[in-house]
């Protein structure tokens, strides 16, 4: 009988799914580039930002990428939070 506790997991996991290129393209549209950098603040998002270059940084840095994922954690919620509302 195959495990399925894995995919049971992953069910669950809100970042199932989607890409760091998902992830930077709806963070960005959501704060903003300025707000971006406040909240995580990396070169990428400050200094000329634009999703390549962070995306080039994020894939390489995995201390930053965690931070990304956080956040976008944080952005679903909010946004879950104020639809019901």
């Amino acid at each position: 009988m195959p495990d399925n506790s894995a995919s049971a997991t992953q069910a669950h996991n809100p970042l199932h799914g989607i890409t760091l290129e998902m992830m930077v393209t709806e963070l960005e549209a959501y704060f903003g580039w300025e707000e971006l950098a406040y909240q995580i603040p990396i070169r990428c998002f400050a200094l000329d930002p634009s999703i390549k270059s962070s995306l080039t940084f994020l894939r390489r840095t995995p201390w930053a990428r965690e931070k990304v994922e956080g956040l976008y954690g944080f952005m679903l919620r909010e946004q879950k939070r104020n639809h019901i509302a």
